[in-house]
């Protein structure tokens, strides 16, 4: 994701660690992956990235590290204890938002095993603690299904709510992704009051 907003694409191979390192050990235990880093990145930024659009329109955005699972944590000056507070931000943010998302939407675009465990984690937090998140849609979108997205979007997050829904949407993601963003576009085009 840094290499994509910083650079414009997306590979193997490391690029702009030292950027990375001192954005994600500057301040993001506070702020976090998903506000600091991208903040760091906007200025030369290879738009349309999802995570930095949302910082740049004042919306959430969170990044959850599995440490060792980047190339960028081979480097030596890599600093796990870094961004481990910065991850851990992140996922702070997130269990606040999912806190507030009774009647809400949660899509899960393509993520096999980290996202579908965070949501999870983070929505079980919120209703730990008392918050009553009901009433969501929560949709997994990906090309094949898999375990995880199955269990820990579409079914457990909406098991007895009788007005929460669960959808599996499968399809390749290049024609399936503008499909819903389009959809999405008509569907706020419409006047409030016809809308289903």
């Amino acid at each position: 994701m840094f290499k994509a907003a910083s650079a414009g694409f997306t590979s193997r191979g490391p690029v702009a660690s030292a950027d990375m390192r001192a954005a994600v050990q500057r301040d993001a235990d506070t702020l976090g992956i998903g506000v600091d880093v991208l903040a760091f990145t906007v200025g030369g930024m290879h738009p349309p990235v999802l995570v930095a659009a949302a910082y740049q329109a004042g919306a959430p955005a969170t990044v959850h590290v599995a440490l060792g699972a980047d190339i960028i944590h081979m480097h030596p000056a890599a600093d796990g204890g870094a961004i481990g507070k910065a991850t851990m931000a992140d996922f702070h943010r997130l269990a606040a938002v999912v806190a507030t998302l009774s009647r809400g939407v949660v899509l899960n675009l393509g993520s096999a095993v980290a996202m579908p465990e965070v949501f999870l984690k983070a929505l079980n937090l919120a209703r730990n603690l008392g918050r009553r998140v009901e009433g969501l849609c929560t949709a997994d979108m990906d090309f094949i299904r898999q375990y995880r997205p199955r269990i820990n979007v579409v079914e457990r997050p909406t098991a007895g709510d009788k007005g929460a829904r669960g959808i599996a949407l499968t399809g390749h993601h290049e024609i399936m992704f503008p499909l819903l963003a389009a959809a999405i576009r008509e569907e706020l085009a419409r006047p409030a009051r016809r809308r289903g």
